[in-house]
C-alpha cells in the first residue's frame, strides 16, 4: 500500500544570519508528510469505532485494537479480517474500512464506540475512566522478567535506528516490542509507526496476536513519546510487564502500572531513566544504604 507518505510544495525560511540566507530569505521546496486517513472498523455489521492512523499494518492495528478494548485476546477468536469496499472521489480503492469477524462465541460489544478516536487519543468516546480500567485475561504481575537498567535505557536507540518512516517524514510515533533473552540482552520483534502513539502500540500488540505470542511474557514494550494511560492499560492488557517510555508518564499511567503489575519507565534517553512504578525487575547498580 502506497499511502504512507505524501509530498508536499511548502515555503522554508532560513533564518540563520549566514550570506546565503540573507539573499535567499525563503524557498520553495518539497516536504514528504506522514499520511493521516481515517480507518472504520467493523465487527461484522456493527460500526465499532473510527480511529485516525497512518495507512499499513491495517489488520495488525485492528487486532491490536480489539485486544485493547477486552473484545479478545487470542488468535483463535478472530476468523478474518477482510478490507470492505470503498472508494475515494477518483474512483480509487481507499482500504479505509476493515470488517473483523469474530467467532460465534465471542461476544460483541453492546455499542460501538460513540465519537471518532483521533491520532492523539485513544480512549476518547468510551463512556468513562472506569470502562477504561478492564480486567486484563493476562496480567504482568506474576512475570518473573528482569531488566538490567543499561539494557533498558539503550532500547530508545536501538528503536530509533529502525524508524524508517521517521527518518522521511520526522512525524510519526514508533513502538518496539523487545524480548529479553537468557543472557540479559534484548531482540526487537517488532516495530510499528504511526501518526498515533496509540495506534503504533495497537499495531505491534495485533502483530503479536496474530503470530499466536499472547501474553507477551519477557518482553518490553519501548514507545517514543510519552506513556499515558492508555498505553499502560494496552501493554497490561497483552500481558506485557515492561513499558518504557522516551518523554514523561502522567500520573495515572503511574498509577495504574502500579497496579497492574507493569514496570514503567520514563526519560528513558541512554544514560538515565526514571522507573516510576515496578522497579524491582530493574537490575543494575547497587544503590548504597543511606549512613546513619
Amino acid at each position: 500500500m502506497g499511502r504512507v507518505t505524501q509530498r508536499r510544495k511548502v515555503h522554508k525560511y532560513v533564518l540563520d544570519g549566514s550570506p546565503n540566507a540573507i539573499e535567499f530569505p525563503v524557498r520553495y521546496r518539497e516536504d514528504v508528510l506522514a499520511v493521516e486517513e481515517p480507518l472504520e472498523i467493523r465487527l461484522g455489521s456493527l460500526s465499532f469505532s473510527v480511529t485516525m492512523r497512518t495507512p499499513g499494518d491495517d489488520f495488525d492495528l485492528v487486532a491490536g485494537f480489539l485486544v485493547s478494548e477486552g473484545v479478545i485476546w487470542s488468535a483463535e477468536q478472530l476468523v478474518s479480517l477482510r478490507f470492505c469496499a470503498g472508494e475515494d472521489e477518483d474512483g480509487v480503492q481507499t482500504f479505509n474500512v476493515v470488517e473483523a469477524q469474530l467467532r460465534p462465541d465471542v461476544p460483541l460489544p453492546a455499542t460501538g464506540r460513540n465519537v471518532y478516536t483521533s491520532s492523539s487519543c485513544g480512549i476518547c468516546g468510551t463512556d468513562s475512566i472506569e470502562s477504561v480500567r478492564k480486567s486484563s485475561h493476562y496480567s504482568p504481575q506474576s512475570d518473573p522478567v528482569t531488566v538490567d537498567a543499561q539494557v533498558l535505557a539503550s532500547l530508545p536507540a536501538l528503536l530509533r535506528q529502525s524508524q524508517r518512516l521517521f527518518d522521511d517524514t520526522g512525524g510519526v510515533h514508533a513502538a518496539g516490542l523487545f524480548k529479553v533473552e537468557d543472557d540479559g540482552g534484548v531482540k526487537l520483534l517488532c516495530l510499528r509507526e504511526d501518526v498515533g502513539r496509540h495506534n503504533a502500540v495497537d499495531k505491534v500488540v495485533g502483530w503479536a496476536l496474530r503470530e499466536g505470542l499472547l501474553p507477551l511474557r519477557g518482553t518490553i514494550l519501548q514507545v517514543s513519546g510519552r506513556a499515558s494511560f492508555e498505553l499502560v492499560q494496552k501493554a497490561a492488557m497483552a500481558g506485557i510487564p515492561v513499558l518504557a517510555a522516551v518523554s514523561a508518564p502522567s500520573s495515572l499511567a503511574a498509577e495504574l502500572a502500579e497496579a497492574g503489575g507493569v514496570t514503567l519507565a520514563g526519560f528513558s534517553r541512554g544514560t538515565s531513566l526514571n522507573v516510576y512504578a515496578g522497579n524491582a525487575r530493574i537490575t543494575g547498580p547497587v544503590v548504597p544504604v543511606p549512613s546513619a
